[in-house]
């Protein structure tokens, strides 16, 4: 596992053939449960109030979970599923998957594509290996720790880019009911990035950006706080694919760190230079 993401307690002992069979198998998993969210893709759900939007962002978790689930079940009978997405912080030792259904939801229910469905596999606090399919393009990103970073088979890398003044790079938004401080927080770092880098990208959801940095089309994404369902995916793609993953000072990340940082070696130290001004 790259030494960039650092995780806690003892890894659990599972041979590597077994986790590689465990990735294809559960990459199948996902696209089976990800064709009940493209069905329901197309016109904009409209919604009135917060409580609409909550029973729209459900629904189309359910949809998801419904399928993903017992699937996923049946390959780790022992494993536990992290019932909070936007949960953060270390998790109990064992087995867990961490699942986000509709990353991107409401992109999907403004009949945008960005969103996607992600699985990922946590051992004794360590990402083990993770998927991220998009529905909309039949893509699907892997990665198996210890065992590279792809899409569709094919071996992803980092951007050798080496000048931050060159490199396009992105963040994303903060939760509508994120704490003050760390919006006022993010609007600075964009302010910065878009002092010291070529283009500043500022979307949702993180998971997203993070495969473009681990396939080299983004130089570099931040953000702060974030949940581990929006960032162990991203962070262990990025990690495999060679990027360094660190919090926005520098420092070995973790789902405990109240910042992320994930980057091409050659600006991952001008991003934290910028992002600490």
């Amino acid at each position: 596992m790259p030494e960039s993401i650092q995780t806690t307690g003892t890894a659990a002992t599972a041979g590597p053939a077994s986790d590689a069979d465990l990735l294809a198998q559960t990459a199948t998993a996902v696209r089976e449960a990800a064709s009940a969210l493209r069905e329901r893709f197309g016109d904009v759900v409209r919604y009135q109030t917060r409580e609409e939007l909550m029973r729209a962002l459900a629904a189309n978790d359910d949809a998801v979970l419904d399928v993903l689930r017992p699937r996923l079940t049946l390959l780790r009978p022992d494993a536990r599923f992290v019932e909070d997405e936007l949960a953060g912080g270390a998790l109990p030792l064992g087995e867990w998957w961490v699942l986000d259904p509709a990353e991107g939801n409401v992109n999907h229910l403004h009949a945008l594509p960005d969103w996607a469905v992600t699985a990922t596999l946590v051992r004794d606090n360590q990402p083990v290996l993770t998927v991220v399919h998009l529905p909309l393009t039949g893509e699907t990103y892997t990665a198996l720790a210890g065992g590279g970073a792809h899409l569709d088979g094919r071996p992803l890398h980092v951007s050798r880019t080496t000048d931050l003044g060159l490199s396009l790079v992105a963040t994303s938004q903060a939760r509508p009911d994120e704490d003050e401080k760390v919006v006022r927080r993010i609007g600075s770092s964009i302010t910065a990035m878009l002092l010291d880098a070529l283009v500043v990208r500022t979307s949702v959801p993180a998971t997203l950006h993070l495969v473009n940095v681990a396939a080299g089309r983004i130089d570099a994404f931040w953000q702060f706080a974030g949940a581990r369902a929006d960032l162990l995916p991203g962070a262990l793609l990025v990690a495999e694919a060679g990027g360094r993953v660190t919090d926005a000072e520098g420092r070995p990340w973790t789902p405990e760190s109240d910042s992320f940082l994930a980057a091409a070696p050659g600006v991952h130290a001008e991003a934290v230079t910028t992002l600490s001004r």
